[in-house]
């Protein structure tokens, strides 16, 4: 089965590989695009020292972390926020009647490698941010770098599998979708602190959106959480990870069960 899937992505990235010009400028638009969204907390920085009780290179670090993880998703499963168009023009009715998953099948269905300029521009600026946050690397410091982008990554993928099945119940829901996988983004890039208290439970412990970046940037900085959440939690990224992917897998077919087809 893996195969199959593999076979379906490879073709996609052969298609887009073969315009390379209109491949490299789509790449450059998407660094462009990240580029000009880091300059606008760099655009705060020249009007306060802190922002929330963190620095600027604090948050770049938040903003390295988030931008990342954010990107690998939106890579991998970014594009089952078209389940509604599907829906509405019957192609989901064939991802149902092939001999394969049919979430496998959305995932596959597009594969836009130009999100790596997304991905590669997060991980040179939590890089860059490592450095000038001097971020002790010890053992399990080195641990938490390379798990937490990964495990931001299977956060925001829960949540963009997960709301998106309010296609199975609307007819247009892609706004209420977005809400929560590119606002939960903005959110994860800036440090919690700023927000008010209901957003900061609501983001924690319903949508995990503090767990991306916000409370692993905490464990790397050697940080107490100043509205006194438990230290631990920071490193719990890689169990809240799988928790959301269970629960998201959960919604997911919940909304195939009640689906009853395009009809003719």
């Amino acid at each position: 089965m893996p195969g199959a899937y593999l076979a379906i992505v490879g073709s996609r990235v052969a298609a887009q590989a073969s315009y390379r010009t209109s491949f490299l400028i789509e790449l450059a638009s998407q660094v462009l695009l990240i580029v000009v969204e880091f300059a606008e907390v760099y655009i705060v920085f020249h009007q306060v020292r802190t922002l929330g009780g963190f620095d600027f290179a604090e948050v770049t670090l938040l903003y390295g972390i988030a931008v990342s993880s954010f990107g690998i998703a939106d890579l991998m499963v970014g594009h089952v926020d078209r389940l509604p168009f599907y829906l509405r023009n019957g192609t989901f009715d064939a991802f149902l009647l092939r001999p394969l998953s049919a979430l496998g099948q959305l995932i596959t269905s597009d594969f836009a490698l130009r999100r790596l300029g997304r991905v590669v521009t997060g991980l040179i600026l939590l890089a860059i941010a490592v450095v000038v946050a001097d971020v002790s690397l010890t053992p399990r410091h080195v641990f938490l770098l390379v798990t937490t982008p990964i495990a931001g990554a299977i956060i925001f993928s829960s949540v963009f599998v997960a709301t998106s099945t309010i296609g199975f119940f609307v007819t247009e829901g892609a706004e209420f979708a977005n809400a929560f996988t590119y606002g939960g983004n903005y959110l994860a890039e800036f440090p919690f602190t700023v927000y008010g208290r209901v957003i900061r439970r609501f983001f924690t412990f319903l949508v995990p959106v503090a767990f991306v970046a916000y409370l692993p940037a905490l464990a790397l900085l050697d940080r107490r959480d100043p509205l006194g959440v438990p230290e631990w939690l920071s490193w719990c990224g890689l169990p809240v990870a799988l928790l959301t992917s269970i629960a998201a897998l959960a919604v997911w077919r919940n909304g195939v069960r009640r689906y009853v087809g395009a009809g003719s």
